[in-house]
């Protein structure tokens, strides 16, 4: 797969501190061309969401696909087709600029990596914004829950699992899962913390043994970083937004373009107001 960016000469140097960083400034460094590790840790405070966006012909059968499978794919916003504005949780923002990292599926397959979608943009495209977890990252630890990924500065750690996502229309699929090692007594909190963002993915799909997914080697993620744990961590898996590019890839509908794993799109909308408790 190939990557491309755009422009000559572009201020590509990462911010000392992106957490404080508003939406607003961090996505004008991506549209730059900044792509950074992960946007996991940016932009302390505001909610981060996963990118899909499919030819008007297959949208119902996105949407419906997302409704059927809420826990990895939870609405946040949809765009009219052709329309690159997310309206409801960014409406000055452009979809096919403001992401540090995209990628172009054709029948299922990636067919190239960019910095800047407008090539690949189509007049049909429907864009779908479904919630990300790096959202409820910031609550795990204010509760005292370390973020294991943010301490090593890497991205968190997606693997494919054996689960099967319910099917809509030509859409049909793998459950796709984070991980995120945590200290055996806190396993508890980080689910209770958690649950309460079920836009942001909700509480764990699963604590413990890997095998019960279907996961064969933490150390080998589908996407993003492998991770390091500490003694006494316990593996906790969340549903993760990256499902619908394993659903895109096993249906292999004709054209899709979503954000690079683990390189979000940064919303306008603050993470407590996706808090339910």
């Amino acid at each position: 797969m190939d990557r491309t960016a755009t422009g000559d000469n572009l201020d590509m140097t990462l911010p000392d501190q992106p957490l404080l960083l508003s939406p607003r400034q961090a996505r004008a460094r991506f549209r730059t061309g900044l792509v950074p590790p992960t946007t996991s840790g940016w932009c302390g405070g505001f909610a981060q969401a996963n990118l899909l966006a499919v030819p008007r012909e297959l949208a119902f059968d996105a949407l419906l696909f997302a409704r059927r499978n809420d826990r990895p794919c939870p609405l946040l916003d949809v765009t009219d087709p052709g329309d690159p504005v997310p309206r409801e949780v960014a409406p000055e923002a452009d979809l096919r600029t403001d992401l540090p990292g995209y990628r172009v599926y054709e029948n299922g397959e990636p067919i190239v990596e960019v910095a800047d979608a407008t090539p690949y943009w189509r007049d049909d495209m429907v864009a779908f914004l479904f919630g990300c977890s790096f959202t409820f990252e910031g609550a795990l630890r204010a509760a005292g829950v370390p973020v294991r990924h943010i301490e090593q500065g890497r991205n968190v750690p997606m693997y494919v699992t054996t689960r099967q996502c319910t099917p809509a229309g030509r859409l049909a699929g793998p459950l796709v899962v984070s991980m995120r090692p945590i200290p055996s007594p806190l396993v508890g909190l980080a689910g209770e913390v958690t649950a309460c963002y079920p836009t942001m993915h909700g509480g764990p799909v699963h604590a413990g043994d890997p095998a019960e997914l279907g996961i064969k080697d933490l150390d080998a993620p589908d996407f993003g970083d492998r991770v390091d744990s500490r003694p006494g961590d316990v593996p906790v898996f969340w549903a993760c937004g990256v499902t619908p590019q394993a659903v895109v890839m096993a249906s292999r509908p004709p054209y899709a373009i979503t954000h690079t794993p683990g390189l979000m799109f940064i919303t306008d909308r603050t993470d407590v107001s996706f808090r339910t408790a």
